[in-house]
């Protein structure tokens, strides 16, 4: 089973030279991809000189997230391909316990890693920590973080169990079943991209799993701070667009008040702390939400199974630790 190790790069050159020794150490039976979204600060240099070994994919103007990935997966032939930030530490047999799960079960398409914080080696990281589930209100969240503060890894979420979503940060999946999807929405530009990918292939009968046998660490932060008005605008924008796409109508019209209702909540929150840019960002996501719903409404292929989505819906805290281990 062949592992593509691809990492996507913007501007990144300070990352590079802290996190690409270690993927270059510890993947040496994995081939190596940098897809580059039109870097001007010598990032492909950098690579060039240092790891001629790597294969580099050069898009001509900044993509985005999903575009960029789709753009430069249809050139990775490997089976298996690994999506990594350029702001992950990667540690020794890091991607043995996930090609072995792969190899094990044909059913499961994606598999995250046990994701820790950089510079707190014993907590985990906020981007996917233990794995992600989305509660009631369709607010994705994970094992190992509650809100924005995140649990200290004391073994709890050890083993392999099957979750909703896989954190972008780090994100194994089938190149096959990635292709067979068209890869990422390319309208969400960025953030949620994982979410949907995790929900089209669920309702198709696939599994989405974590590792805990597998570690790394993220920085996180690096591209866009977590209240960060622009990263408030894609996350409500693209959380609504991606269960527009894939939730039963039903279900649906519940996430979609039950939403209004908490993020008119926020718009109270920060207008009286007087952050108006994170109220024009949450007000400006329902508006371009709104204007291309039936764009988004017609992504439906019509096959939405009830039954297959009610563990993506019901996965709520109360029944996390219910998932069967290995």
């Amino acid at each position: 089973m062949k592992l593509a190790v691809v990492i996507l790069n913007y501007n990144g050159i300070e990352l590079l030279k802290e996190f690409i020794p270690k993927i270059v150490k510890y993947s040496t039976n994995s081939k190596l991809y940098l897809i580059d979204n039109c870097s001007s600060d010598k990032s492909i240099n950098y690579v060039e000189k240092n790891f001629s070994h790597i294969t580099i994919i050069k898009h001509a103007k900044n993509l985005g997230y999903a575009k960029a990935y789709n753009e430069g997966i249809k050139k990775i032939k490997e089976e298996i391909l690994c999506l990594i930030n350029s702001d992950v530490l990667v540690t020794k047999n890091w991607t043995a316990p996930i090609l072995n799960l792969f190899k094990k079960n044909d059913f499961i398409s994606v598999i995250q890693p046990k994701i820790k914080d950089y510079y707190k080696r014993n907590y985990f990281e906020y981007a996917g920590a233990a794995g992600g589930f989305l509660d009631i209100n369709g607010i994705p969240f994970c094992n190992g973080r509650l809100g924005y503060s995140c649990e200290k890894d004391l073994g709890q979420y050890n083993g392999n169990y099957e979750i909703t979503w896989a954190s972008g940060a780090c994100f194994f999946i089938r190149n096959k079943l990635f292709k067979d999807l068209n890869g990422f929405d390319e309208s969400f530009f960025m953030h949620f991209e994982e979410i949907d990918i995790c929900l089209r292939l669920k309702r198709n009968g696939y599994k989405i799993w974590y590792s805990g046998d597998a570690e790394v660490f993220h920085l996180g932060g690096s591209t866009l701070n977590y209240d960060n008005p622009k990263k408030l605008f894609f996350n409500i924008r693209n959380s609504l667009i991606c269960y527009t796409k894939n939730l039963p109508i039903l279900i649906l019209l519940f996430v979609f008040f039950s939403r209004l209702f908490i993020d008119f909540g926020l718009i109270i929150f920060f207008f009286f702390k007087l952050e108006t840019q994170q109220v024009k960002a949450i007000i400006k996501a329902y508006f371009s939400f709104m204007r291309n719903f039936n764009i988004n409404f017609k992504k439906r292929d019509g096959t939405v199974n009830p039954l297959k989505l009610f563990s993506v819906i019901l996965n709520m805290n109360l029944f996390k630790n219910l998932h069967k281990k290995y």
